[in-house]
C-alpha cells in the first residue's frame, strides 16, 4: 500500500488520510511530492487520476480524495467509525460538513504548521467558522466523547477530518476554552500528529499560496 501526498507543512488533505492509516495500524509506504514546482502536477496525474492528493495505491486499486479514503480504510478497519449506528451517522455528518464547508477558515487560514503568529483580522465568516467548529468540538465531547479524549471517544474518522483545523487553530493563535481547548490540545499531542509535525517543521520549501500576506 502507497500513499501519494503533498508537502506535510500545508496539505491538510494529505494529513487526513495519512493520520487514518497511522490510526489503524496499517503500514504503508509514503511518497511525497512538493507542491509548487513545475513538475508537480505531472508527478501526481503519474497516480492519481484528478490530479491532486492524497491518493492511495493498492494492488491495482487507485483511490483518490481523503474521505474517499477513509471511507475505503472502513471497509477493511470498521472502528474508524464509531461502534453504534447513531454515533457513526453523526460522526459522518460531522465530517461531511468539514470536508465541503468551513470556506472562510481554510481561506484566510490555510494551513501553515511552521507559521506562529495570529491574524491582523480576521473576517465574520471566518469568526462564525471557527464559533461552527468549537460548538461541533463541544456537542461531541459532551454527547459522545464518553470520558475519552476525542469527539467519540477514541481517535477515529471524524477526529481525522478535523485534524488540520488543530494546526490551523495553533498557528493563527486561536485558543478555545473548556470542552473544545481540551480538545484541541489532546489532538496536538496526538503521537501520529506530533510526528508529522515534526516532519512539517524539517521540510524547507516555501509555498507562496499558503503563507497568510497579513
Amino acid at each position: 500500500m502507497k500513499l501519494l501526498i503533498a508537502n506535510k507543512n500545508y496539505s491538510s488533505w494529505s494529513l487526513r488520510a495519512w493520520l487514518a492509516l497511522r490510526a489503524v495500524g496499517q503500514p504503508f509506504a509514503e511518497e511525497r511530492i512538493a507542491l509548487g514546482q513545475a513538475d508537480t502536477r505531472e508527478r501526481i496525474l503519474r497516480f492519481s487520476p484528478s490530479g491532486k492528493v492524497p491518493c492511495l495505491v493498492e494492488d491495482g486499486l487507485t483511490v483518490w480524495d481523503s474521505l474517499a479514503i477513509i471511507e475505503t480504510l472502513a471497509e477493511r478497519f470498521p472502528q474508524l467509525w464509531p461502534a453504534t449506528a447513531r454515533e457513526r451517522a453523526t460522526a459522518r455528518a460531522i465530517s461531511a460538513e468539514m470536508h465541503s464547508g468551513f470556506t472562510a477558515l481554510r481561506s484566510q487560514m490555510p494551513m501553515n504548521i511552521r507559521r506562529r503568529r495570529p491574524l491582523a483580522q480576521r473576517s465574520p465568516e471566518c469568526e462564525a467558522d471557527i464559533a461552527r467548529i468549537v460548538q461541533l468540538w463541544t456537542d461531541c465531547r459532551r454527547r459522545h466523547g464518553a470520558g475519552g479524549a476525542f469527539l467519540f471517544g477514541s481517535f477515529g474518522a471524524a477526529d481525522v477530518m478535523y485534524a488540520p483545523v488543530a494546526f490551523r487553530f495553533q498557528s493563527y493563535g486561536v485558543a478555545p476554552q473548556a470542552e473544545a481547548g481540551a480538545y484541541l490540545a489532546a489532538l496536538l499531542a496526538h503521537p501520529a500528529m506530533r510526528e508529522w509535525e515534526a516532519a512539517a517543521l524539517a521540510e524547507t520549501e516555501t509555498v507562496a499560496a499558503f503563507e497568510s500576506q497579513d
